[in-house]
């Protein structure tokens, strides 16, 4: 049977008639390593050449947005199983890090980490529905468990250690005893988290979940002819998506917020996550960034242009009206002519560039 051709950052699966074709990746060229360096040296000398402002309110959110969108992305766009629950399963990452500071006062790279364990566990329970159902209905489902987990949050007061504002507040943050409140320290905390987990997705869609996963989005009939678990993988997929959603929802309050309420991972923050991996590219790592880049710097944009051109006189609720119509036109466009995202465009003008001004 022929197999789909498959392009995302880390392997391509070849168009053949063997079966265990599409278990064998052809590794890309070790050219992508170099950009990979030079990428994380830029990223490392930002706290030096920018302002504290564009740290706290620009670099930081978006290196914690990109981690939310490989989350779900190892969900979607590698295991193909839809989901609408992002926001939820970050309110557990978040709530049960706080839970862990609090109650246990345990140091916070050791609660984060067990926060995110938690999220995994709770990803794991909400995915058991996709071994029987799958499509819209699991859709359906994730919906119903991000309106269950924020009514969770709400309801029992201990999640939010019995605030009267149902809030939770980043306590004094140390890691390793050293305090890293600072914007710079801010920074390089998540920057490391960020790339240690993005080194951990890049090796696990590699590996033989990562292609099992593929296998089973690609025609999940086919993938348990040739003897892949199906469900064991499906479930797997959220287990593991939740674990990254959970760690991003703890960085977003206790290093990025300060303090937030189940509002701040409602089913708004659900549609933002899925924006993004759209946007950047489905099955692609790279994708995350590029659309949580997009996502981040749009309203900037569009702001820049309301002051330079028009003088600041446009409201604020045209420029986010403006905004929402370019997201859902662009939304509208990729699922239809490029679901690959912005990822893939990028990688075609590369190609064409290479080979310019010749015609391929």
């Amino acid at each position: 049977m022929d197999t789909h051709h498959t392009m995302n950052d880390t392997t391509i699966l070849p168009r053949t008639g063997r079966l265990d074709a599409h278990l064998a990746p052809v590794v890309i060229k070790d050219g992508k390593s170099l950009y990979a360096w030079l990428w994380l040296l830029v990223l490392a000398a930002i706290p030096w050449v920018g302002s504290e402002y564009w740290i706290n309110a620009i670099i930081i959110p978006f290196l914690i947005l990109a981690l939310a969108g490989m989350g779900l992305n190892l969900l979607t766009g590698y295991a193909g199983q839809t989901s609408l629950g992002s926001g939820g399963f970050m309110a557990v990452g978040a709530f049960a890090t706080y839970a862990f500071l609090t109650h246990l006062h345990l140091s916070f790279p050791v609660a984060i980490f067990l926060g995110g364990l938690i999220a995994a566990l709770v990803g794991l329970i909400f995915g058991l529905p996709s071994a029987k159902i799958k499509g819209f209905y699991l859709m359906v489902s994730s919906l119903a468990a991000q309106f269950l987990l924020e009514w969770v949050f709400v309801k029992f007061p201990w999640f939010y250690n019995y605030s009267s504002s149902a809030t939770i507040s980043s306590p004094s943050i140390e890691v390793f005893g050293l305090d890293i409140s600072s914007a710079q320290g801010k920074y390089y905390w998540i920057l490391g988290v960020v790339v240690l987990l993005t080194w951990i997705a890049i090796n696990l869609t590699r590996s033989q979940t990562g292609r099992n996963w593929m296998a089973i989005r690609d025609m999940d009939t086919a993938a348990a002819v040739i003897g892949i678990r199906v469900n064991h993988s499906k479930i797997l997929a959220f287990a593991v998506s939740s674990f990254y959603l959970g760690v991003a929802g703890a960085l977003w309050v206790f290093v990025y917020l300060g303090s937030a309420g189940v509002q701040s991972f409602s089913l708004q923050r659900s549609f933002q996550i899925l924006f993004i991996i759209i946007i950047g590219g489905l099955g692609s790592i790279s994708g995350n960034f590029i659309g949580a880049a997009f996502i981040t710097l749009l309203p900037l944009a569009l702001d820049f242009v309301s002051q330079t051109l028009f003088a600041g006189m446009v409201d604020a609720g045209v420029l986010q009206n403006i905004q929402k119509f370019i997201f859902g036109t662009l939304i509208i466009w990729f699922l239809i002519k490029e679901p690959e995202g912005i990822a893939r465009l990028l990688t075609n003008a590369r190609s064409r560039l290479s080979v310019w001004p010749l015609r391929f």
